[in-house]
């Protein structure tokens, strides 16, 4: 695909090709090897390889079992690891099959492994995963929720960000293995939502889950309104940009006919868990381009070309990387005011490589420069700065109630004038 297309998507949608003319790797490891091929091949900083190497040979040194260790095992996983960082580059990392960010970034990449896509996900290749529709993180030994999908099983049964997980089905919490086969059946959590709360049972539909699929439902039922200070304030949550012209859709349809027309005013949350937002993204919401819509003989609207005039304000966090932080850059640059925490300085194209043992290398292939300056390393910071600690937020937002604080001012300042 053409650098264009990188640009706009922030995502290198590139060929699977044989690597050839990379540095011959001797650790004996497969998985190992091949990341180290694919780096010398790859990477976008050829500069950095010398470093590079001097980390894959003291990693090697390091680990003298390397050649007989497991794909799977831990000492493949650290040295590759500990490689990668050398690199120190976002969207560098390898992931496998027990993680969520596996089956999520292999549908982002699903075009660049087209040609396996049939044999890890039979018959059709279509990625999926048994799920209710989270993302933890591990804080302190602890397993926290930090996000649930908007639409999805869990948000149906009311699990909220911040409950701890203390076990799924009377077993210990894993992202992937814990509902593994069990679509279509109850799962039994055991939360903690309160931090010297009594554990709580909560029963949630276990469904098959199609990433692309769940984030575009989750962004659309994310928009809701909220009436604040007798005015009405949409909010709509970016989950991920990754499915493009999809995302932009449902702006479209939500800002023109939808639950967001008759707003005030627009919280956009960008607190996401993917990037992919194309280049002109922000040009929804401060663009100067006309409105267009499209009128069949049936009657029936095809919006074209929609975009907000009203006041906006924008949520930001570590979560808020790639694409979507030059979304935020370009809103801010047009004097939105960004609500939250710094984004996470993540601006570099990637692509997906799969390895040896069917996890995905993903590594940053293209530099990327925003009005001729680097965002990689250089987070975007807020204007009004909120700090947010989810362990055990029983469902609470410090953030979005900052985001819509700020905007309730916004529209009684303007309602004055």
């Amino acid at each position: 695909m053409t650098k264009r297309m990188a640009a706009r998507g922030l995502v290198a949608l590139l060929l699977m090709v044989p690597v050839v003319g990379a540095r011959a790797a001797e650790s004996g490891n497969a998985v190992f090897d091949r990341v180290v091929d694919i780096v010398h091949q790859r990477f976008y900083a050829p500069a950095a390889l010398a470093a590079f190497d001097q980390a894959v040979t003291a990693t090697m040194a390091e680990h003298p079992d390397l050649a007989a260790a497991a794909a799977g095992s831990p000492v493949t996983r650290d040295a590759i690891d500990t490689v990668l960082a050398s690199l120190n580059a976002s969207h560098t990392h390898r992931f496998v099959q027990s993680q969520l960010d596996y089956y999520e970034l292999t549908d982002v990449f699903r075009y660049a492994l087209r040609r396996n896509m049939r044999r890890l996900f039979p018959p059709d290749g279509e990625v999926r995963y048994d799920g209710i529709g989270i993302a933890t993180q591990v804080i302190d030994g602890k397993v926290f929720v930090t996000d649930v999908y908007d639409g999805a099983p869990a948000w149906r049964a009311a699990v909220k960000p911040g409950d701890e997980i203390l076990s799924v089905d009377g077993a210990p919490f894993t992202e992937i293995g814990s509902f593994r086969g069990k679509a279509g059946k109850l799962a039994e959590l055991r939360l903690r939502r309160t931090a010297d709360g009594a554990p709580i049972t909560v029963n949630v539909q276990v469904a098959s889950l199609q990433p692309s699929e769940t984030f575009l439902k989750a962004i659309d039922a994310s928009a809701r309104v909220i009436n604040r200070d007798g005015r009405k304030i949409g909010v709509i949550r970016l989950w991920s940009y990754t499915s493009g012209e999809a995302v932009t859709g449902i702006l479209y349809d939500q800002i023109g006919e939808g639950r967001l027309k008759d707003v005030d005013g627009l919280v956009l949350d960008l607190r996401g868990r993917w990037g992919g937002a194309p280049a002109d993204a922000a040009e929804t919401f401060v663009g100067g381009s006309a409105d267009m819509r499209m009128v069949g003989r049936d009657g029936r609207e095809d919006f074209v070309n929609e975009r907000w005039h009203k006041p906006l304000v924008a949520v930001i966090d570590e979560g808020t990387r790639s694409g979507m932080e030059i979304l935020a850059y370009s809103l801010k640059k047009n004097g939105v005011p960004l609500v939250g925490a710094a984004t996470a300085g993540n601006v570099l194209a990637a692509t997906g490589f799969l390895l040896p043992d069917d996890s995905l290398l993903l590594l940053a292939v293209d530099n990327v420069f925003v009005d001729s300056k680097r965002l990689e390393g250089n987070p975007i910071e807020p204007d009004i700065a909120v700090p947010f600690d989810i362990r055990y937020a029983n469902g609470g937002d410090p953030q979005l109630d900052a985001a819509i604080a700020a905007l309730s001012r916004r529209l009684g300042s303007a309602g004055s004038d």
